[in-house]
């Protein structure tokens, strides 16, 4: 798995490719709590290029959302597609977390596509 950070409209945008699993699942929470810390508050994962979700890359985006909400700050999600999107629908995380299409679509405020 690999992150790339991006800011936008006061938005701190984290890019997740590749595989979020029980390898790589501790990286994402690391790499987040680093950004909270920072006092980037409100973050958005953009999953477009991810390929695979676990159980475990899950539980890491539960913390992520807690931690941040915790901190002042919101979570949302962009870019589910395919299997990722399914994962995020059958366990109901689509409705914890606002969705959106894509990270173009979060900056205009529309999520009526997600």
């Amino acid at each position: 798995m690999e992150l790339s950070v991006s800011e936008e409209k006061g938005l701190t945008i984290v890019k997740v490719i590749g595989r979020l699993d029980t390898v790589t699942a501790g990286d994402l929470e690391k790499r987040c709590q680093d950004l909270l810390n920072e006092g980037k508050t409100n973050l958005a994962l953009d999953f477009s290029p991810l390929e695979y979700v676990s159980s475990a890359g899950l539980r890491s985006v539960l913390i992520v959302g807690k931690k941040s909400k915790a901190n002042g700050g919101s979570l949302v999600l962009c870019g589910l597609s395919g299997l990722v999107e399914e994962v995020f629908s059958m366990s109901g995380f689509d409705s914890f977390f606002p969705v959106y299409a894509d990270v173009g679509s979060l900056l205009k405020g529309d999520n009526s596509n997600a």
